[in-house]
């Protein structure tokens, strides 16, 4: 073997290794895929859904509040699947920020009763949409009335190991993470985070890598859902949620914010059913979801 083969061999057996250390060093992000219970379009059992959201290549789901207890029970342990969260059945019906004593008291019993179903499926958290700016509930009344509701249940969630993680929607209400980390902050309860849903801040105020870096450490589940930059029509119509990586999210953006917080755990895809019509459908959804991981 002369000399300058040699070298050329050496250099190149170099690269390799330094490219292959890179690699071992470089961090896999540890997410989990899940996906929210009402946004999977097949039709049938707990069961059967449980099944083919397994086949698909979910890791979890996130049930809803009140189902049936023993049914979601014996689908998670035949399926193997796992229990990403629970999702509040009442907040959206009977809001905390209702003006009326009796409504809030069905909400805070939902929110309860989702909190129970949570320790009985090994879940840790609850997603809740806090409360309504709307229909005549001012955005100052909605933030009081449900901060009010929701420490009567800090008790529950303390003893059941259960966080109560506040969701961002369309509601009205906490349109900032300024005012997001102002609402966690008048709680003030480590047993009260935030469910960060990130395809929901797309439409309006700031984009979601903007939100990450403030609610930090309190983010204690994310939503993974795409937007689209689309105005609405004349009708005021916004446009169908598009598949994941066919809208206007900046993922590798949103990892990197997650990722520089020091986030784990469960990503839960909350898309349209159609896309996780069947099998076939949830794997492409699921296989998009590993593509966004992976940015």
């Amino acid at each position: 073997m002369n000399r300058r083969f040699f070298l050329k061999i050496s250099a190149g057996a170099a690269a390799a290794t330094a490219f292959a250390s890179s690699a071992l060093a470089a961090p896999k992000r540890a997410l989990r895929k899940a996906i929210m219970y009402s946004t999977i379009g097949v039709k049938g059992t707990v069961l059967k859904k449980f099944r083919a959201m397994r086949a698909a290549g979910f890791e979890g789901v996130e049930p809803m509040g009140a189902m049936n207890r023993e049914e979601v029970v014996a689908a998670l342990n035949e399926t193997g699947l796992k229990a990403a969260s629970v999702c509040c059945h009442t907040h959206w019906v009977k809001p905390l920020s209702a003006p009326d004593e009796a409504t809030r008291k069905i909400g805070l019993d939902g929110l309860v009763h989702s909190l129970h179903d949570a320790h009985a499926y090994g879940a840790t958290s609850v997603l809740l949409v806090p409360g309504v700016a709307r229909a005549g509930v001012t955005y100052l009344q909605c933030f009081e009335r449900s901060i009010v509701e929701i420490k009567k249940a800090i008790p529950v969630a303390k003893d059941l190991g259960v966080k109560i993680a506040i969701e961002n929607v369309g509601n009205d209400f906490i349109l900032t993470p300024e005012q997001a980390v102002d609402y966690l902050d008048a709680i003030n309860s480590e047993w009260v985070g935030w469910h960060f849903d990130i395809g929901n801040v797309g439409r309006r105020g700031p984009a979601a890598e903007k939100w990450i870096p403030l609610l930090g450490k309190r983010i204690s589940r994310i939503h993974v859902k795409d937007y689209s930059a689309q105005p609405p029509d004349a009708a005021g119509q916004a446009a169908a949620r598009p598949k994941l990586l066919d809208g206007a999210t900046n993922w590798p953006a949103v990892m990197a914010a997650l990722d520089k917080v020091g986030y784990s755990g469960w990503a839960i895809s909350e898309q349209p059913g159609l896309q996780a019509a069947d099998v076939e459908t949830a794997r492409d959804l699921a296989q998009r979801m590993d593509r966004i991981i992976a940015s």
